[in-house]
């Protein structure tokens, strides 16, 4: 459990504790169930994280919704985008092991998380990984309900293949930029899990 879990969750909890004493038992299951539900938001399961060389796990669970060439930093780039609803889990983990060479927060608007101009226009946390592996971004992405973007790492510091680095709360959108000749593992429509399920791998298995 994420501890923002708790500060979310524990005082709707009160809340309902509060209406049962009062005997407003409707009330008071309407709360229940809605701290149950941000209680189970704000979940952190540990996963494995495969140690093969070369592979780039998915920074975040959700569904593949798109994978499109486009341009990033005037350079040719392969994105993978994964739409979170709200009972997936929403910490995010590094897609390989590497430094944190930049971090960059962009304002913006709050459309839907699942569509495509929410990758350019909605609130956003960028941030690149490099390490010997190659270079990833990761876009954390807010959507229409997730107006709160957490990143826990900073510029330099070292992070490990799966490692979690921040998460989006209540429903986002991840976006993966990857180099070109990296290999795709994962197609649309694909329900992935950040950590355990492999994105893609920097270069031909052998």
């Amino acid at each position: 459990m994420v501890k923002d879990g708790y500060w979310y969750g524990l005082p709707l909890v009160l809340i309902s504790g509060g209406l049962f004493g009062f005997k407003l038992y409707v009330l008071g299951t309407v709360f229940l169930l809605l701290a149950l539900l941000v209680l189970n938001f704000f979940r952190d399961p540990e996963r494995p994280v495969t140690t093969e060389p070369g592979a780039m796990v998915s920074p975040a669970d959700g569904r593949v919704v798109q994978i499109a060439d486009e341009e990033f930093g005037g350079r040719p780039v392969r994105r993978v985008s994964i739409f979170m609803n709200p009972l997936d889990v929403h910490v995010n983990r590094s897609p390989i092991p590497g430094t944190i060479t930049d971090i960059t927060y962009k304002a913006g608007a709050f459309h839907v998380a699942s569509l495509e101009k929410a990758s350019i226009e909605n609130e956003q946390n960028i941030f690149t990984v490099t390490g010997d592996e190659g270079t990833v971004v990761v876009k954390q992405i807010a959507g229409l309900l997730a107006r709160r973007i957490v990143f826990w790492k900073k510029v330099g510091d070292t992070v490990g293949r799966g490692q979690r680095v921040g998460l989006i709360k209540f429903g986002s959108r991840v976006d993966v930029l990857v180099e070109p000749g990296v290999v795709i593992q994962v197609k649309v429509g694909d329900h992935i899990r950040a950590g355990s399920d492999i994105l893609a791998y920097t270069r031909i298995k052998t």
